[in-house]
């Protein structure tokens, strides 16, 4: 079923007395849900997976590290590289997990958790990450309140595609040929970004633990690479690194919301519809799971964001059965599936840009 064959209830402002028993119908209905996911224990917390996790993560970087220094002035880095860009994704996923206080149960424990890995393992500013995503979660895909949609190298919108000027246009025009080539810089991005953000003016939350942590992770990390290998191998060795880091972040956060639909700017909806109508599951089983870090539960995950990663699956079954029971509908595609949609879908939006005109029936093609 597609996300749009249904429309989501909208907050009625008065009047329309069908209209809001239905609001309220919605809105009980996953005080329903939560019931249901309360008594099968699924909010418990599952440390012992995470920090097994983590010890796996770290072991296997330690022997990434120790690969580089036996290998010396060889191309065959470059498969240390790509293998460094896989881990730091994965990193970040835990680290992901621990902002949303899915590993201790602690608030500060997991903070102190995540910035970690954020900061020292990972290169970007924890803070800078959560602010936000903080405030995607509150309101996904939704125009003026959603960062992740916001005017950027990739437009979102059509009116955003047509406004595009200079460069950002040309490359708006193509972005449905260019997303994946585009990806490739993505892990270039999240780390300026996290730089600039932490030497703006204004108060950002551990910024000076932040620093420390960065720079010392460049002292190391970026150190060792330009004491073993010659100036051109470590350059060429990082540009793989925060390329495939880029990819690989790139392909696991896209399917997640991309091509879904737009809730305009100042539209209420109920939790449960604006979670779950603007976001699409991943199917594919434990390997997707392992692959994408949990984000294949992604209806799972916005609507029980404290959730820890082993319990989604069977989250997911009682959230298929709610949306069916309120005709809620519940988009799931395997991967090939959800970025061939997101493609068509950032490529209809550059359809815009390559025409001035606005034609209703182009612009409905491919949205879904």
């Amino acid at each position: 079923m597609s996300a749009t064959d249904a429309p989501a209830p909208v907050r009625p402002s008065r009047g329309g007395a069908a209209a809001r028993a239905e609001w309220e119908r919605r809105t009980n209905s996953f005080t329903e849900l939560a019931q249901l996911v309360r008594s099968a224990g699924l909010n418990g917390r599952r440390t012992g997976f995470y920090l097994g996790l983590f010890s796996s993560l770290v072991a296997a970087l330690a022997t990434a590290l120790a690969g580089i220094v036996l290998l010396g002035d060889s191309w065959f880095q470059l498969l240390i590289a790509a293998a460094l860009g896989v881990l730091f994704t994965q990193f970040a996923f835990l680290g992901h997990e621990a902002s949303h206080r899915q590993v201790f149960a602690s608030g500060p424990a997991n903070d102190r958790f995540g910035r970690l890995l954020a900061t020292f393992f990972v290169g970007i500013s924890y803070a800078w990450w959560m602010t936000k995503h903080t405030r995607h979660h509150g309101n996904p895909n939704q125009i003026g309140r959603d960062p992740d949609i916001a005017p950027g190298w990739v437009s979102f919108t059509d009116e955003d595609a047509e406004h595009a000027t200079g460069f950002r246009a040309w490359v708006t025009r193509r972005q449905g040929w260019l997303f994946f080539p585009l990806l490739l810089l993505l892990g270039l991005d999240l780390h300026q970004a996290s730089i600039r953000r932490l030497f703006r003016r204004g108060k950002l939350q551990g910024r000076a633990t932040e620093l420390t942590l960065l720079g010392v992770r460049f002292a190391l990390y970026v150190g060792l690479v330009f004491w073993v290998m010659p100036i051109g191998l470590a350059f060429a060795f990082l540009g793989v690194q925060v390329a495939v880091f880029g990819f690989y972040m790139g392909i696991s956060f896209a399917p997640n919301h991309i091509g879904m639909p737009i809730v305009p700017h100042g539209v209420q909806l109920d939790f449960l519809d604006k979670q779950v109508l603007t976001s699409r599951n991943v199917s594919g089983g434990g390997w997707v799971t392992a692959l994408m870090g949990g984000l294949n539960y992604q209806i799972e995950h916005h609507l029980f964001p404290g959730m820890p990663r082993p319990h989604l699956r069977q989250a997911r079954e009682l959230v298929r059965r709610h949306c069916l029971k309120y005709d809620v509908p519940y988009v799931e595609n395997d991967l090939i599936e959800a970025l061939a949609v997101v493609v068509r879908y950032i490529n209809d939006v550059g359809w815009a840009a390559r025409h001035s005109f606005s034609c209703p029936a182009a612009a409905s093609m491919g949205r879904g």
